[in-house]
This record gives C-alpha cells, sequence and structure tokens, in this order.
C-alpha cells in the first residue's frame, strides 16, 4: 500500500511537470505568432491549452484519490493541497495563453514591434512559470521566492508598454485600436506573471505551512 501511495506521488510530481511544459509552450506559441503577425500561428495555442484543461483534471483526479486514499499527512498533504491550487493558475495561464492569440487574429500581420517590452514580458513569463513548478517538484522554497521577486520585472515592462502604446495614440490616432489591442496582449502577459507567482506561493506553503500571500 506506501510503495502505491509514493508511486501516486511520483506520478502527481510528472503530471505537474507536464502541465507546465504546456503552459510554457502556449505563451511560447503567442509570443511568436505575435513576432511573426502570424494569425495561423495563433490558432495553434488552442489545442494546447485544452490539453492544459484536460491535464488539469487529470491532477485532480490524483490528488482527490491520494487525499481520500491514503490520508496524507503533514507535509504530504500540504503538497498535494498545494498542487490542486496550483492546477487552477496553470489552467488559467492556458487561458490566457488562448485570449492573447485570439486578439493576434485580429491584428492584420502587425507584430507589436513598437513595443519591444511585450517581448521581455514573454520571457519573463515562461521562465516564471518554469521555475514556479520546477521549486514545487523540488520542494525548493528558495527558488519559489525568486520567482516572486521575478514578478516586479513583467510589472516594470508593463508600466513601459503603457507608457509607449500612450505615445503611440497621441502621435497617431488611427492607430489607437492596435494599441488597445497590444495594452490587452500585456495586459495578460502580467496577469500570466502573477498567476506563476501564486504557483511559486503555494509551493512555499507545501514546504512550510505558510504562503507568502497570506502573511
Amino acid at each position: 500500500m506506501r510503495e502505491r501511495y509514493h508511486e501516486q506521488l511520483h506520478m502527481l510530481n510528472r503530471k505537474m511537470i507536464e502541465m507546465g511544459a504546456l503552459c510554457e509552450k502556449v505563451i511560447e506559441l503567442a509570443c511568436t505568432a505575435l513576432l511573426a503577425g502570424d494569425g495561423s500561428k495563433a490558432c495553434e495555442v488552442q489545442p494546447f491549452a485544452r490539453q492544459i484543461d484536460q491535464m488539469e483534471r487529470e491532477i485532480e483526479s490524483i490528488c482527490l484519490k491520494l487525499l481520500l486514499q491514503q490520508q496524507p499527512v503533514a507535509g504530504d498533504l500540504r503538497q498535494i493541497s498545494a498542487a490542486l491550487k496550483m492546477i487552477t493558475d496553470m489552467e488559467r495561464i492556458g487561458d490566457q495563453a488562448e485570449d492573447i492569440a485570439e486578439i493576434i487574429t485580429f491584428l492584420n500581420g502587425r507584430t507589436g514591434a513598437e513595443c519591444e517590452d511585450i517581448r521581455r514580458m514573454a520571457d519573463a513569463a515562461i521562465k516564471m512559470v518554469s521555475e514556479s513548478v520546477d521549486a514545487y517538484v523540488r520542494q525548493d522554497v528558495v527558488l519559489a521566492k525568486a520567482v516572486e521577486k521575478q514578478d516586479d520585472i513583467v510589472d516594470d515592462c508593463f508600466v513601459r508598454v503603457k507608457n509607449t502604446l500612450i505615445r503611440m495614440i497621441s502621435e497617431n490616432m488611427a492607430d489607437g485600436e492596435y494599441a488597445l489591442d497590444l495594452l490587452m496582449i500585456a495586459k495578460y502577459f502580467e496577469r500570466i506573471g502573477d498567476h506563476a507567482v501564486n504557483i511559486a506561493e503555494w509551493t512555499e506553503f507545501s514546504v512550510t505551512g505558510v504562503r507568502e500571500g497570506d502573511e
């Protein structure tokens, strides 16, 4: 029975890594589609987002089986409970990447080249998602805290994007709709960073029993 319990915990970790990798994939796809001005590329995001939805259900099932059948205590209980919270954030990351992709299909081939900080936001978000899931699997509080600090990079980029777009509109009102589309894309990347922070905070909780955001 105990061997089966540890097998299920290992499976949980593997599934979390797979779901995290899918989240990285959809963010990268959305960003690549934007930089290429390729609406057809943006359409590739949706199938991966559906896989993320499926993985959320699979991981939820594993967690519930562990809770109901194995009755874990202490650290294991926190780890499983944290996973249930984290998959909600990862599912929302998939949704937001899909939202970005949808906006790209309406940009008529424009690439957001006027806002290099959007690419920086995407790169930072991918790194944060990857490291937050890695921190959970390794139960690494130091790495989790490092992810939380990286959110400042995303926030600073978002401020610069807003300032750039304000200038764009003031110089050419005809670009107003395009600028608003880019602002929405940047906002979704900012939210993805927030979800990565949530994942890192739940990782910290799974190890210490204290969640940074609740202090």
